[in-house]
């Protein structure tokens, strides 16, 4: 495979850039210390807690982030860009090219799907436990503070949410600047209770993971499900690369980040070897007790950017589904002039506000919010995994052998933690799963329905070369002006022109066919092509990657002035075809499914919305579509 050079990767690298880094890519992981250590811990405490259980568990903890973060993404899965780009979406992209069947294909596309899905479900746990965690540190300044942790926490949340539609730029600007206060502190905390109980260093060794696991077994098993909770955000790193570029996410990781959340867990293991009561909430007791409020107020902050990152991702991923075809289309609204990827999804919006309520009402604190926590992440680190193999055998020319050698340890890995999380199911991990499994059968839904309508258009549409042939002998009338007529079949006669043609008798003298192809890239290099074929009659064919949206007057004035394609904004008239879903005398879908996939289609964003075509010069010509 030969590199691509993305727009991130040519910008110089500088101070700036690399805050900017830490202010967006890191701030799930960066909030995990708040209850990891304890999450996993607390599996142990019943009976009290032996110093060589602590131990055991900081040392399955740092060699997690060890090869899971740093091994695993920052140093492999990095290198699988598209054009620059990366996330579970882009990989799956790049893995469907690499592939030479259709079944591998599809095979491809449904792991890339179910990866896409937990990604959701993570969506709504990140903001409601992140936040929940942080509020919490109230209670370790007074106990008394306890009953305002959920309203607080909700405030927090809703407050979030609700100015999510002014975009992200004005809080960009200190997100940078917060998580460097906080990484650094967090850093300082621990590597000062480091110094008083330096026998924590011992923790790093390996082998102290080895001999917790062979003493607990199965406990150590069930123990990884709270342990992966340290390394929640791993995919951020993955799915951020385009914004940023390569070499500051992993300078930014191996130089700070890494380090100061190393010496913030090893700090915390070193407060509860001092005493084991301190597992109450050993990352705020750190601090001393003049710093607890500000330190409660910071981890907010944080939180907030967590969430914040996770919620814009969700917005970015919804998009991403759209023009791949995988879910109907979507109010998108862009919040900056400069920057592409900066938009609104107000639907995805307010779905992630009504879940993350529901659990903070649901679960009130985090511990019950952990045993929800996990499966989403691990779930998409298999479907990482998977999918990364395929492109480094394909793409980059590794053989199968080293493919072996590099990714089935780091599956088996990701496949214990997804297996210990498993477990929690009854505790709450049926949460995410519940999501993802209702976001994956409206996706399949959704394919499965578009590919059987157009199949039926196919089946009942007359092919264009036909009618071009017999276009001359008509006897049309031909009308002034310009008749645009959107087809998602280029080869086919629209149904549009064909009902107009019957009910109106005539023809425009200049048509143009245009039909909007979605690509597998980010974002194209070649925006469109444009052919004439016959008096008057032109094809136009525009392509969008998954990171674009589409505009259809402002690329055809682009072509126009670019290869001649007739248009002209005021005289320019659309004609779109809205189709009415019915069931056919034999379905090709089960009755549940047809009926989810006409609701869906009912609440699809309308055509002209979406390609943002002018309301005013629209005309819509309906049709029954029996599949």
């Amino acid at each position: 495979m030969t590199p691509t050079t993305s727009s991130s990767e040519s910008r110089p690298l500088s101070v700036g850039l690399v805050v900017g880094v830490l202010g967006v890519v890191f701030g799930d992981i960066g909030t995990s210390p708040l209850y990891a250590l304890r999450a996993a811990l607390v599996h142990f405490a019943s009976d009290g807690l032996e110093r060589w259980e602590i131990l055991g568990v900081l040392s399955l903890i740092v060699w997690s982030i060890i090869i899971v973060v740093t091994v695993k993404y920052v140093l492999i899965v990095l290198r699988a860009d598209n054009r620059g780009e990366g996330g579970i979406l882009a990989l799956m992209a790049l893995a469907q090219r690499a592939v030479g069947t259709e079944r591998g294909r599809h095979i491809v596309a449904l792991i890339g799907i179910a990866g896409a899905c937990l990604f959701f479900g993570d969506g709504i746990i990140t903001p409601a436990i992140s936040v929940l965690s942080a509020v919490e540190g109230l209670k370790v300044i007074s106990p008394t503070f306890g009953e305002i942790v959920v309203p607080v926490s909700l405030a927090v949340l809703i407050g979030l949410f609700l100015v999510q539609y002014r975009g992200t730029h004005a809080m960009g600007r200190i997100f940078g600047p917060v998580m460097v206060l906080w990484f650094g502190l967090i850093g300082l905390l621990g590597l000062v209770e480091i110094l008083r109980e330096p026998g924590v260093l011992v923790a790093l060794s390996p082998h102290h993971a080895i001999q917790f696991c062979i003493a607990y077994r199965l406990a150590a098993f069930i123990a990884l499900g709270s342990v992966v909770l340290a390394v929640t955000g791993a995919e951020a790193l993955y799915a951020d690369m385009g914004h940023f570029g390569k070499r500051p996410i992993r300078l930014a990781w191996l130089w700070f980040v890494l380090p100061s959340l190393i010496l913030n867990y090893l700090g915390q293991g070193a407060l509860v070897l001092n005493n084991t009561e301190t597992l109450e909430n050993p990352f705020f007791l750190l601090a001393p007790d003049w710093m607890r409020l500000p330190m409660v107020v910071l981890a907010t902050l944080a939180t907030i950017i967590a969430s914040q990152a996770m919620i814009s991702g969700a917005f970015s991923i919804a998009r991403q589904c759209v023009q791949l075809g995988l879910l109907p289309r979507l109010v998108v609204k862009h919040t900056s002039e400069t920057e592409e990827g900066q938009i609104y999804v107000p639907q995805v919006n307010f779905s992630l506000l009504a879940g993350v309520v529901v659990l903070v009402v649901a679960f009130r604190n985090s511990d019950s919010l952990a045993a929800a926590y996990g499966i989403a992440v691990t779930g998409t680190f298999l479907a990482t995994s998977c999918l990364a193999g395929i492109v480094f055998h394909r793409n980059f020319r590794w053989s199968w052998p080293l493919v072996v050698a590099v990714f089935l340890p780091l599956f088996l890995l990701d496949l214990a933690f997804f297996i210990s999380n498993v477990l929690k199911v009854p505790d709450g991990g049926w949460v995410p799963l519940l999501l993802g499994a209702a976001l994956y059968t409206q996706m399949l839904t959704w394919r499965r329905g578009r590919d059987l309508l157009f199949r039926r258009f196919q089946q009942d549409s007359l092919p264009l070369k036909s009618f071009l042939a017999r276009l001359p002998q008509s006897r049309t009338i031909r009308v002034p002006g310009i008749a645009i007529f959107m087809t998602g079949q280029a080869d086919y006669v629209p149904n549009a022109l064909l009902h107009n043609l019957k009910h109106n008798k005539v023809l425009h003298e200049r048509i143009v066919f245009v039909t909007v192809l979605n690509e597998d890239v980010p974002q194209v290099r070649d925006r469109g092509s444009a052919e004439e074929l016959g008096p008057g009659i032109y094809r136009v064919l525009l392509r969008y990657g998954f990171l674009e949206s589409p505009n259809i007057p402002r690329d055809l004035e682009m072509m126009h002035e670019t290869m001649g394609v007739p248009f002209e904004p005021m005289q320019a008239s659309y004609f779109l075809g809205r189709e009415t879903v019915v069931a056919a005398s034999v379905p090709k879908m089960p009755g549940w499914q047809q009926w989810l996939f006409t609701l869906m289609s009912r609440n699809s964003l309308p055509a002209t919305e979406f390609f943002r075509i002018p309301s005013d010069r629209v005309v819509e010509l309906g049709a029954r579509v029996a599949i």
